[in-house]
């Protein structure tokens, strides 16, 4: 998006997503609006991303100046990029990182990569729409959309808007949810809790699925 001459929009990546809410909506505080959302995670390492990001924050900034804010940045204007290190220190995802707190009202385009073809001689991007969500999770790798505008409410400051998500690499996952096999596969049940008599078993000797 642009405003004046002023860009805002910008494609963030390659990033790695936590609090990952784009399937469904959730509200953050009782009562609230429920959102779409994502949390970006993205080295420091990468200065020229963390630059074009800042660059763009700041615009967002210039435009409240002169559209909402009576000439001036507020005191404690909120700004969408947060150190991790200061802001996380006890978390390893967040070290040596910025990360941005991406939101949106509808429900934002969630793909994958599906390889390239050939246009006019030049190579294009094919992706997909993720259908299954277990295929996109806090932990791993994307490239996303998003848009930087200032807001005037009881709290000022800019806000991060999130458009489209392009997944781009598994990575380790930040859930702390245990696998249900995690959970259950070292105990050993009573009989009178088995849906078959012990001298029954149906997996006596198999690897088959379980048939109940």
């Amino acid at each position: 998006m642009e405003n004046g001459n002023l860009a805002t929009k910008l494609r963030v990546g390659k990033a790695r997503a936590s609090y990952a809410h784009v399937f469904e909506p959730v509200s953050f505080e009782e009562g609230g609006k429920k959102k779409y959302s994502i949390t970006l995670i993205i080295s420091k390492d990468n200065t020229d991303m963390v630059n074009k990001i800042k660059t763009l924050i700041n615009n967002a900034f210039q435009i409240g100046k002169q559209t909402m804010w009576g000439g001036k940045i507020p005191a404690g204007a909120n700004n969408p990029l947060y150190d991790g290190d200061i802001k996380r220190p006890d978390d390893e995802a967040y070290a040596n990182c910025y990360y941005l707190q991406a939101k949106c009202d509808t429900k934002p385009g969630v793909n994958k990569v599906k390889g390239y073809k050939v246009v006019d001689g030049k190579r294009v991007l094919q992706i997909e729409e993720i259908t299954n969500e277990d295929e996109f999770y806090s932990g791993c790798y994307v490239y996303a959309t998003v848009n930087f505008f200032p807001y005037n409410k009881i709290a000022k400051g800019v806000s991060c808007g999130l458009g489209n998500i392009l997944k781009v690499e598994d990575g380790e996952s930040l859930g702390s949810r245990a696998s249900a096999e995690h959970d259950f596969n070292d105990l050993d049940l009573p009989d009178e809790d088995l849906p078959f008599s012990p001298d029954s078993d149906p997996f006596a000797g198999k690897d088959d699925e379980c048939p109940f």
